[in-house]
């Protein structure tokens, strides 16, 4: 058992400072246990979000020095013994308190999206499709919205381009969306449009900070790019439109 340093911010979206703690570690705890023995022994009303403590809710999001990470995922032991362990809450989102961020933009941003859409006649029977189609779409389903790689992305986060980019997160699920093969809605219009695709430079820093390993950049945001470079910028596609007026 040893005694670490910690940092913790306090405060809300107006004003705010970082607070000494010191607590004692032992092992195999997590970046939460700490939290959660600190708030118990020093600071009882130290606001935190979490739930399962097994890094499937997605909850526990923050920075740990100055890098997204949920809190119950990461160890003690991977800091030096001499480190002060800073928590901050995520950056890109306004700060309800202490290291508790208001994450609800988010959740309007998957409002705007068109839900899957089957036809008519595949509601009809049951859906059966390639294994290769049900693994491409499950590995976009793995998400737990942890919402760090919204947080990292630089688009949102230093930007601040909120209202043009819906960020590396639906991103994938426009694109688990796309590839489904049953579904029959055509958002390559609202990709570029809305949801505002031409935005991400594919700086992959999204795609490392996942902590499911999705490949976010490479699997999600780059194939929705080239659909819409299909649709909207190739020569014979626009020839066509104009000839025989296909879709805009």
């Amino acid at each position: 058992m040893s005694k670490r340093d910690f940092k913790i911010y306090r405060g809300d979206d107006e004003r705010g400072e970082l607070v000494s703690y010191k607590c004692e570690i032992t092992e195999g705890m997590v970046v939460l246990d700490a939290i959660h023995r600190i708030q118990a022994d020093q600071a009882n009303d130290l606001a935190c979000r979490w739930n399962c403590k097994a890094g499937k809710c997605g909850s526990c999001s923050v920075e740990i020095n100055g890098r997204p990470k949920l809190a119950c995922m990461t160890r003690m032991n991977e800091f030096e013994e001499d480190q002060t362990v800073v928590i901050t809450p995520l950056k890109s989102f306004p700060v309800i308190k202490d290291i508790v961020s208001d994450v609800s933009w988010n959740y309007e941003q998957n409002k705007k999206i068109t839900p899957f859409s089957p036809s008519k006649k595949d509601k009809e029977k049951d859906f059966v499709m390639m294994q290769k189609d049900v693994d491409r779409v499950q590995h976009f389903r793995k998400c737990i919205e942890c919402y760090l790689c919204q947080n990292v992305c630089h688009v949102i986060r230093d930007n601040d381009a909120k209202e043009k980019f819906v960020g590396p997160r639906f991103m994938a699920r426009l694109a688990s969306l796309e590839m489904h093969p049953y579904d029959r809605a055509d958002r390559i219009s609202d990709i570029k449009n809305d949801h505002g695709s031409g935005m991400c430079n594919i700086t992959k820093c999204c795609t490392e900070v996942c902590p499911e390993g999705i490949q976010i950049t490479d699997d999600a945001i780059i194939p929705l790019k080239e659909r819409v470079v299909d649709r909207f910028y190739d020569p014979i596609t626009i020839l066509s439109r104009k000839i025989f007026g296909k879709k805009k």
